[in-house]
């Protein structure tokens, strides 16, 4: 059975011509899972699927670039022509709920539950969707954030979120036949990855692919600084590209 990423966009902190901000499709079979929520992604997720069509939604943290389009989403599975079969299962940080409704809210407290049900993460949160079993897995961002785990019982793909270096990442990068990770920058931080820093947290995996990268590194650079630390395949998440796991 099929088992493939989507790159939707990778741009940060604002999307650009042609990049949407942070967000991905996995896809395993007829099961649709939308990862991470940035700004344009809600228009890209529609080139490959229907937004009501999805079995779940699940987003890192709160900043902006990860999840403002579920605001328009909520608006397209509520109010426009989609008809969800029932709300959408929803796993993001404690506040996603709040968060999302305060912001729609106008005369009162907006019904999101009626597009989304919405489940709080936590450090080693566990899901099952489909045939795919989700670990979330608490990462260093300053505020709640998280890294993630998806496998099929033979195949993994794991996601590190916004995260500086933390032995998280440790955890979430080995055995995973494919590591997706931010390499923000150019300089180390204790809230970003460099190229370099993703390279060395991709100890434990098959294949390393570079995504949330800034305007300080181009792509072609930011792959070749993590490749002089990690050994095998490293590849940049190009808008559109469809990597499989």
């Amino acid at each position: 059975m099929a088992f493939t990423l989507t790159v939707l966009g990778n741009a940060t902190p604002y999307p650009r011509p042609g990049n949407p901000c942070s967000g991905y499709l996995v896809r395993h079979g007829s099961t649709n899972i939308w990862v991470d929520a940035g700004p344009g992604t809600l228009a890209a997720l529609q080139e490959h699927t229907s937004p009501d069509e999805l079995d779940a939604v699940w987003v890192s943290h709160l900043h902006a670039d990860h999840v403002a389009d579920l605001l328009p989403a909520v608006y397209a599975l509520l109010f426009a022509d989609l008809r969800p079969r029932r709300p959408i299962p929803l796993y993001g940080p404690p506040g996603t709920a709040a968060r999302i409704s305060a912001f729609l809210s106008n005369t009162g407290r907006a019904p999101i539950e009626q597009a989304f049900a919405v489940h709080e993460l936590h450090d080693g949160h566990r899901a099952r969707i489909g045939d795919l079993r989700l670990t979330s897995v608490s990462v260093d961002h300053g505020f709640p954030a998280f890294g993630l785990r998806i496998t099929d019982g033979r195949r993994t793909l794991a996601y590190s979120g916004d995260t500086g270096p933390c032995p998280a990442l440790t955890r979430l990068a080995d055995g995973a036949d494919l590591f997706l990770c931010e390499a923000d920058g150019s300089e180390p931080s204790t809230v970003h990855l460099t190229p370099a820093e993703a390279g060395r947290a991709a100890a434990g995996a098959a294949r390393l692919v570079l995504t949330h990268m800034s305007h300080t590194v181009t792509p072609r650079d930011a792959v070749t600084q993590a490749a002089t630390h990690f050994p095998g395949p490293v590849a940049y998440a190009t808008p559109r590209a469809v990597f499989g796991v």
